[in-house]
């Protein structure tokens, strides 16, 4: 048993716990034993799954530039492409970190690029 596991957690890059393992085994391998059982094994040839921490978000707003605040919280233009606002956003995906960056006129409240 601990040699059919050692292949599967090879297979898996060691991302099975021993609760999937012993779904792994009673599913495919017809081998039924306590999940206990099973981590006890896992335990005794060193076997468990690594664990994968979850990586903290990054600072990725942090400022490299402070600028002055030209608008003072006066949103309003009296024409348009007076005055424009850009805000970035940033969206987790799984090939990486995509970037939202959007132009607004403060005229029309149009978007200009």
């Amino acid at each position: 048993m601990a040699e059919k596991i050692r292949n599967q957690q090879d297979k898996c890059f060691y991302t099975y716990g021993y609760r999937r393992m012993w779904q792994w085994l009673k599913n495919s391998e017809a081998i039924c034993h306590n999940p206990k059982t099973i981590l006890r094994v896992m335990k005794k040839y060193g076997l468990l799954s690594e664990i994968r921490r979850r990586r903290r978000w990054q600072q990725m707003g942090q400022q490299l530039h402070k600028y002055q605040n030209l608008l003072n919280r006066n949103f309003h233009a009296e024409a348009p492409n007076r005055k424009w606002v850009t805000d970035i956003s940033y969206i987790q995906t799984k090939q990486g970190v995509l970037y939202l960056s959007m132009i607004r006129d403060l005229y029309d409240n149009s978007i200009v690029a």
